[in-house]
């Protein structure tokens, strides 16, 4: 991909193929001089991690790096995290990878210099403003799939391990000062990860579209995200060296979580529950849930995804989008069932007491009650739309 550019929305973001190499250029404008750089288990002994460790090395800014975050991170690993840079005596961090990383490197950067614990940002009415805003410390995101879009994102999810919930921690500083998107540190992602990950990146969009408050800038980005995994993101399964797909993919994921400012919905407030008990991949769990959860809102809906289609050069309205969703699906090997990806039928009432009071479910176009969830979770489980 021949694109490169600066963006400044949300963020300053440095966007194309081989921008890796101005890390330590973006760590230092953020005010860094020893960076931690943050990433997960997987990554660790990766080339591409080795090279960000290199350009900061080169420059004087050390290689430092802390690899203890799950593929669900959880308050061990953050505590961890914050161990690790104080340790250290860093002064910023560098988030580096997929969802999970970028979560707990914003989160190590904000919680560090807090007195409260980290429950108390939750994402609830005005709580981040109990944060001492003075010591967060700054933050350069490098993203290495294309899903989340945490790197424009102003919080972090993470696990609380004593009463197994997905907790979102909210504020506004947590936005990453500088991010780098380079497609091609993207390249090596195996075709089940940019399925999983890319998916995520089209429920953010399509659920933000379908949110029902007022946020219409947020909704053409949404639109414009959709159109690009629907262009691309088959592109990039089929041959992970197409770095032009690759840096598509990576634009719609950072679209897509620029657009849910104006909301989330059922999707997410289904899927969380089950990352927490069951460890499955958090994209790949939004694409089983999507039609589903999808079908439950056509009442509410309809009309949008009528336009929806339309814009994206899909016949039949909402039974042709529902037929794409389904086949789309169905190119990239993403199962129909939660049997299929290791979730049971034995907690479906405690997932379901568990999805209503998510910080997502408010933003579902119908009401989410404990009786729908548990009725959604039972078709997902036995693959009845």
């Amino acid at each position: 991909m021949s694109i490169s550019t600066n963006w400044s929305f949300p963020t300053a973001i440095r966007f194309g193929a081989g921008r890796i190499s101005e890390l330590a250029e973006a760590c230092t404008a953020s005010g860094m001089k020893s960076p931690l750089l943050v990433t997960d288990r997987g990554l660790a002994d990766l080339p591409i991690t080795a090279q960000a460790l290199d350009v900061l090395d080169g420059t004087g800014l050390g290689r430092a790096l802390f690899s203890g975050v799950d593929a669900n991170p959880t308050d061990k690993n953050l505590e961890e995290g914050i161990a690790a840079l104080k340790a250290g005596g860093h002064d910023g961090v560098v988030a580096f990878g997929g969802g999970s990383a970028l979560d707990v490197g914003k989160l190590i950067a904000f919680q560090a210099g807090q007195t409260r614990p980290v429950w108390d940002f939750e994402d609830i009415g005005d709580w981040w403003s109990r944060a001492d805003a003075d010591a967060i410390l700054p933050i350069v995101a490098v993203p290495t799939t294309a899903g989340t879009g945490s790197e424009v994102g102003r919080a972090g999810v993470i696990t609380n391990s004593a009463e197994q919930v997905k907790k979102v921690i909210f504020h506004p500083k947590v936005l990453p000062s500088v991010v780098i998107c380079d497609p091609a540190l993207t390249v090596g992602l195996p075709p089940h990860v940019t399925a999983g990950t890319g998916m995520d990146a089209f429920a953010h969009c399509l659920e933000a579209y379908c949110a029902p408050s007022y946020h219409p800038m947020s909704e053409g980005i949404a639109v414009e995200g959709m159109r690009l995994v629907k262009e691309y993101l088959p592109r990039a399964y089929a041959d992970g060296a197409d770095v032009e797909a690759r840096g598509h993919m990576m634009s719609a994921a950072a679209m897509g979580a620029t657009a849910f400012q104006k909301g989330l919905g059922g999707i997410h407030a289904l899927s969380h529950p089950a990352g927490v008990l069951y460890h499955t991949h958090h994209g790949l769990t939004n694409a089983v849930f999507m039609p589903y959860v999808l079908n439950f809102n056509r009442p509410a809906i309809e009309d949008k995804i009528d336009r929806l289609a339309a814009w994206l050069n899909i016949d039949g309205g909402f039974p042709g989008f529902m037929d794409y969703v389904l086949t789309l699906r169905a190119n990239l090997g993403i199962p129909h069932t939660t049997k299929e990806i290791g979730i049971d039928d034995t907690q479906v009432t405690r997932m379901a007491e568990m999805a209503v009071v998510d910080p997502t479910a408010g933003g579902n176009p119908v009401e989410l009650t404990v009786l729908v969830c548990e009725e959604l979770y039972r078709k997902a489980f036995g693959g009845v739309i």
